[in-house]
């Protein structure tokens, strides 16, 4: 294959600082992604045609090792913290240098133009450098594929640069280990070495949404997964890992408008991505339909093991990491809504599956209950979700997706406080964990109950309930929900030692409080209010 048109005259590669004279593979197809990676011994083809492929050392994302160059743009703005690393500028230009030393190195390199944001307004042009095809077709996967006559005019507004086979020299650049991801807001440019997990590349760009949208164009960037019905009702889903997101937003009757990463504008919500990145471990067509019948040819997994002697995945398996994934395009998705606009939010879920079994399976939240909940982002970690768990483990992560959130958790909050007011949004906290006693006594919350919880709320039937409050965390809670046993709507009535659920739930509340410690300053009054009363 010939150079493309776009770095034939060389001053787009002069403008990247390349001097490759070899060969540039530009905006492929998925098939021949997958065919140069098969050539080259980098994956292998699944039964249902699926590319397999292992991401090396790194399975996951590297939070210690992301940083944000800081700078006179970022400087004051960033809400720096152990997710938001400062890297000085010297060490951006330095990695730069040596990684496009680097990529110049190279006989082959994966060129990609990709889009973020479905909504027109807010498009985010992306150039993706890759040192592997299979790299390359997780951008194509992930990232909105822009047509043809959108590339012939196409200028990037942002550069992806990741290479897992460059490693930096901790000694001289800046960086405690070889494997880094930098964020450089002056420059627009992410870069990646070192490591070979593609969520990275995915995380940076959110990581820049996040900082862009709510700080230049006043729209709410948001950690969640979305759909719409068909009387174009939204619904947002908020929740950690464990939490059943991507189960109850997956509706059969609702379009799904994204999986993950969403913006919230004046007159609707948008996805940020063109495709979906699912967690694989147990999947199975009967829990998860959707994301089983996706893996298919232009899929790309990541990490998984085969039964022995065949090319059958094996999703069960943990022989290489438990965060097994898979990567496809959005309309691999039966019911996925394209393009991935709508709406006005309607109804907002924030799932929390609480080991402590203190919470109701459901709660009508206040603007400011909603607003704290959000900066709180709770649920709880139980043994056999990671590795090292035995017990139960609360889990805080501001707005659900506290490394990717570069400003102060309070500016999130306090724009969707005000979306949630102009809108006249209903706000809901769904426990999906346990009921009866705490982990270990209780019974987790059945999934049926919990999707009658949802399909109440959605219909509006949930708003026309009785209600009455929960001490401490002053929640309101329904008496009645159709398709819920009344008797369980109210947690302390389903244990047995009412003393004890007593004391559980003063103890997560003084946790409640002892995490918003960090977040007190910068958040407003309202916001103050709604804290547990201990």
């Amino acid at each position: 294959m010939s150079i493309p048109t776009i770095f034939s005259s060389g001053k787009e590669l002069l403008r990247l600082g390349l001097t490759l004279s070899d060969q540039i593979y530009y905006q492929l197809s998925p098939d021949e992604l997958i065919e140069q990676t098969i050539s080259r011994g980098q994956g292998k083809l699944n039964n249902t045609g699926a590319l397999c492929v292992s991401t090396g050392k790194f399975t996951g994302r590297s939070p210690k090792d992301k940083f944000i160059v800081v700078d006179d743009i970022t400087s004051p703005s960033i809400n720096w913290n152990n997710f938001n690393q400062q890297i000085d500028e010297k060490y951006y230009h330095l990695l730069h240098k040596k990684m496009m030393d680097y990529f110049s190195s190279q006989k082959e390199i994966w060129v990609r133009d990709s889009i973020a944001c479905a909504h027109i307004n807010y498009k985010l042009n992306i150039r993706v450098v890759n040192e592997n095809p299979w790299s390359n077709l997780f951008a194509y996967n992930l990232f909105l594929r822009p047509t043809s006559e959108q590339l012939k005019t196409f200028e990037p507004d942002w550069h992806i640069f990741q290479a897992p086979g460059f490693f930096a020299d901790p000694k001289t650049d800046g960086v405690p280990n070889s494997n880094f991801a930098i964020v450089s807001f002056k420059h627009k440019t992410i870069l990646i070495g070192g490591t070979g997990y593609t969520g990275e590349m995915k995380k940076g760009i959110f990581t820049v949404l996040n900082y862009l949208l709510p700080q230049e164009q006043n729209v709410l960037s948001m950690h969640c997964s979305t759909n719409v019905g068909k009387d174009g009702d939204v619904a947002v889903f908020f929740g950690l890992s464990g939490t059943g997101k991507t189960t109850l937003s997956a509706d059969p009757n609702r379009k799904l408008i994204g999986d993950d990463e969403h913006g919230w504008t004046e007159d609707s919500v948008f996805n940020f991505e063109g495709g979906c990145y699912a967690k694989c471990i147990d999947l199975s067509e009967e829990k998860e339909p959707e994301i089983f019948r996706a893996i298919k040819q232009g899929a790309l997994v990541e990490n998984i093991t085969f039964f022995t002697g065949t090319d059958q995945i094996d999703f069960h398996s943990k022989t290489i990491t438990e965060n097994t994934r898979v990567s496809y395009p959005l309309n691999f998705i039966s019911n996925a809504l394209e393009p991935s606009v709508a709406g006005q939010p309607k109804n907002i879920f924030f799932l929390t599956c609480d080991a402590s079994g203190v919470l109701p399976p459901v709660a009508k939240l206040t603007k400011g209950q909603a607003m704290y909940q959000f900066i709180s982002g709770y649920t709880a970690k139980v043994a056999g979700t990671e590795t090292g768990i035995k017990d139960p483990k609360s889990t805080f992560s501001a707005c659900f997706g506290a490394p990717f959130i570069p400003l102060h958790p309070a500016k999130y909050a306090e724009m969707l406080g005000k979306k949630i007011n102009e809108e006249h949004v209903h706000v809901w906290l769904v426990n999906t964990g346990w009921t009866g006693g705490g982990f270990g006594t209780g019974n987790r919350i059945k999934l049926n109950y919990t999707r009658a919880i949802i399909s109440a709320a959605l219909s509006g039937k949930l708003n026309m309930a009785q209600y009455e409050t929960m001490p401490i965390f002053n929640f309101e809670i329904p008496t009645l929900c159709e398709g819920v046993p009344s008797e369980i709507l109210n947690p302390k009535n389903t244990w047995t030692d009412k003393a004890a659920y007593d004391e559980k739930l003063r103890s997560l509340a003084e946790q409640f409080r002892n995490n918003f410690k960090e977040y007190a300053y910068g958040s407003g009054e309202e916001i103050l209010a709604a804290a547990p009363k201990v």
